[in-house]
């Protein structure tokens, strides 16, 4: 495998493999010899685990870091979510299970995972936080002395569009989400449709609202946290009186499916100034004409900044076509939500 993945990597003009390591250990000191601008590490290696390894490598010299995973059981597709927690660029799934002699199936995706991690600037990846469940009773950024309300059809939205480094950011973004949000919030998280129910399970760790993926027809619930499954467009419509989620298998937008798009302009027409859209990391430009739309019902928009992203390319393109309320880091993000819906109560 070593051998392969150094066959695909030097296929590129620009790539140079200038070391491989035989276990996580070895990995560490050949990190610390060699300096590499980007790391590639399995996830299941001997002597130090691939997680183990990044966990380390992110402490005590952080850089771009791509992963190798072999997708299939929950425990493959948790450690993979926790490896982006823990800072790595992106993944790549082995294609026939922990040693996979068939890379070259993957090479197109590893390349674009090299791609990527080619533009994140090491200051960007930093050191990663620890992000435990909520004590009951306890607020998580934000104090507030209101009540939790009874679950209720949604009168406001909080819509989020991330890619790149976006597991990270939403884990760092819900775990300071006010104990009380008076709204739901919809999410579109490119990846592959067989993690996001890890992820899902993972950001319920870290907050105290429900995670789950969304479903066709589902009545949206104040207080309650929706992921755009990992193969098809999520929109928001009112039926019967009632917002609920729409999911369809239409092309491809912005290069992407999911695409935020679709759910922040549906957002904007079901909600109007009661619609908020987040664009957080990621590569392209996906979710800026969405928020274009949001902006123009009389919604709120909120763009992560440069300093906390791990690509800006998102972020950058939202912000030069909408422009934004707030611009700031993901553990920010839950105040800004609060303090734009606050301020649309008020007027209301």
């Amino acid at each position: 495998m070593r051998r392969l993945i150094t066959e695909i990597v030097e296929s590129r003009p620009g790539f140079l493999v200038v070391g491989t390591a035989r276990d996580g250990a070895d990995a560490l000191a050949r990190v610390r010899q060699l300096r590499p601008d980007i790391v590639t590490l399995d996830i299941q290696m001997p002597v130090l685990d691939g997680l183990s390894a990044l966990a380390q490598i992110m402490v005590e010299m952080p850089r771009p870091v791509v992963m190798l995973s072999a997708a299939g059981s929950d425990a493959d597709n948790s450690a993979t979510i926790r490896a982006l927690e823990l800072g790595a660029v992106d993944f790549v799934r082995k294609p026939s299970g922990p040693v996979s002699v068939d890379l070259v199936a993957v090479r197109a995706e590893l390349l674009r995972a090299l791609d990527a991690a080619a533009i994140v600037r090491v200051p960007h990846v930093s050191i990663p936080v620890r992000m435990d469940r909520p004590e009951p009773g306890r607020p998580t950024g934000i104090v507030d002395s209101a009540e939790p309300a009874r679950p209720a059809p949604a009168r406001a939205v909080v819509v989020v569009a991330a890619s790149t480094g976006g597991p990270r950011a939403l884990a760092e973004m819900v775990a300071h989400l006010p104990k009380v949000l008076n709204a739901a919030l919809l999410v579109v998280q490119h990846m592959p449709a067989e993690f996001l129910s890890s992820l899902a399970r993972r950001l319920s760790q870290v907050n105290v609202f429900p995670v789950t993926v969304g479903a066709d027809g589902e009545t949206i619930m104040s207080g309650h946290v929706y992921l755009a499954p990992g193969d098809r467009h999520m929109s928001v419509l009112i039926e019967g009186g009632l917002p609920v989620i729409r999911l369809d298998e239409g092309p491809a937008v912005c290069g992407v499916r999911p695409s935020a798009d679709p759910l922040f302009a549906s957002s904007a027409a079901a909600f109007g100034e009661n619609a908020i859209g987040v664009v957080l990391t990621g590569m392209g430009r996906d979710g800026a004409d969405g928020l274009c739309a949001i902006r123009a019902a009389g919604g709120g928009a909120i763009v992560q900044d440069r300093a906390s992203s791990i690509i800006y390319g998102m972020p950058r393109a939202a912000l030069a076509a909408a422009g934004a309320d707030r611009v700031v880091a993901p553990r920010i993000v839950g105040r800004a939500i609060a303090e734009l819906l606050a301020a649309r109560r008020a007027v209301a």
